[in-house]
């Protein structure tokens, strides 16, 4: 066994100047350098899948495989027979397990096998713990939000089917999607559900039906198991992958209380495969029942909306303004009539009493009007100087020689002044009412 301190950089050095197309390795060297390099790792730690148990009577080896069960690679496991016939758990194709060993480099045949000391099976509560542990992780990254649940769509030309090969779940889902709605295309991709190969198919099958643009939506179904059996859909890979997928995926694992952890990841959980194929597409029996019963409740809607109206139209016309509606504009008419009247006989009084005013007012204005005071004898004198005239109200507005026009209650007199008088007291006192008569004028 070598010391397991890599090669230096000066040995690496002359082994790369050594090898060439001039003096290549032969293949002894190239097997013993594997072999090395391959002891250097030690012993080691491995937990895989039994998928194959070799083991023949009277032999001193036993022969296994040991597989990863998320992923397509496997190993050849060595191991002394009494490990497996001792364990405390009864080791079979499909049982989870950890082993203890040391690789080894088969230089005769070129191959790798791990040779094993010690073999631990890992148990239901250990798995369970493991699940429980991602879970948790899975949580943490949000990957269970209702958020990033995307629709499943009302009626899907194309599902999507991972399933088993000829398995119940597959004859359920077919069987009552078909019944429920006829006309429903599936593509269907048969692959392991339980066992080491069963995520790997199943990660390849999703991604297909994920690239299909016709598929709108993917159901993985599957029967219910032991949690053993279950154990490949609570795998991490795939939880990651159903998160990644851009199609709608339902997950329909087992019965009722079963519950990996692809139920959580899913858009949508199924109870059971046939409640995944009843959710996924419509009734068409209950779906035309449906259009039935709405069809009947839009006609009675319709048909009690006409009654009503037609009983609002009959109510409308029994009123008396649409059962004689002459009659409304005849009791108009006559109060129209009558007001018409009393506006009439209002009106004429109105005028007469501003008539008689208006003559009483004519009168006194008469009365007292210049032509009244004209035809009691008094006169109007006054001046004419070219187109003016100005009354004369005193001697000194009328001096000798100046031309007068003198009216008189039925015309006016031209005349000259000859001279002026002076009146006494007396006849002053009577001398402004001629002259405010005039004034008036």
């Amino acid at each position: 066994m070598s010391s397991g301190q890599p090669d230096r950089p000066a040995d690496s050095a002359k082994a790369a100047q050594a090898n060439s197309a001039e003096q290549p390795w032969p293949v002894r060297s190239v097997a013993i350098k594997v072999a090395q390099w391959i002891d250097r790792l030690g012993s080691i730690w491995v937990e895989g899948q039994i998928t194959q148990i070799n083991l023949r009577p009277g032999t001193r080896t036993a022969f296994l495989v040991l597989r990863d069960p998320s992923a397509d690679m496997s190993l050849s496991v060595t191991c002394d027979p009494d490990l497996i016939r001792t364990s405390p758990v009864p080791l079979q194709e499909g049982s989870r397990v950890v082993v203890y060993g040391k690789l080894s480099f088969f230089t005769g045949r070129g191959t790798v096998s791990l040779r094993v000391i010690e073999i631990r099976p890992v148990g239901i509560g250990e798995l369970l713990a493991r699940i429980e542990r991602l879970k948790a992780l899975l949580a943490a990254e949000g990957l269970f939000d209702a958020r990033l649940k995307r629709p499943i769509p009302f009626l899907p030309k194309t599902v999507g089917l991972i399933t088993g090969r000829a398995s119940a779940a597959e004859r359920d889902v077919l069987t009552v999607a078909r019944n429920r709605w006829p006309a429903v295309h599936f593509e269907i991709r048969n692959t392991a559900v339980q066992g080491p190969t069963a995520v790997p198919q199943m990660l390849e099958a999703l991604a297909e039906l994920d690239r299909d643009p016709a598929v709108e939506v993917i159901v993985l179904a599957r029967g219910g198991g032991s949690v053993e059996d279950l154990l490949a859909f609570s795998d991490e890979a795939l939880c990651r992958a159903i998160v990644a997928a851009t199609t709608p995926i339902v997950s329909a694992i087992g019965h009722e209380p079963d519950n990996p952890l692809s139920d959580l990841v899913a858009d949508l959980r199924a109870a059971t495969p046939t409640d995944a194929a009843k959710r996924i597409v419509p009734d068409a029996a209950a779906e035309l029942a449906g259009v039935r019963d709405m069809r009947a409740r839009s006609a009675a809607a319709l048909r009690g909306w006409v009654d009503r109206e037609a009983r609002a139209l009959v109510q409308l016309r029994s009123r008396p303004v649409l059962a004689d509606p002459l009659r409304e504009l005849e009791r108009r008419y006559e109060e129209v009539e009558r007001l018409r009247t009393a506006t009439r006989r209002t009106a004429e009084h109105l005028i007469r009493a501003e008539a008689t005013a208006t003559r009483h007012l004519r009168e006194k204005l008469t009365a007292v009007g210049p032509a009244a005071t004209l035809a009691r004898g008094y006169a109007v004198v006054q001046r004419v100087n070219g187109k003016e005239r100005h009354v004369v109200r005193s001697i000194d507005d009328a001096p000798a020689g100046s031309q007068l026009r003198i009216r008189v209650a039925d015309g006016a007199v031209t005349a000259a002044a000859l001279g002026t008088q002076q009146l006494g007291a007396r006849t002053v006192d009577a001398e402004p009412t001629e002259n405010i008569e005039a004034g008036r004028k």
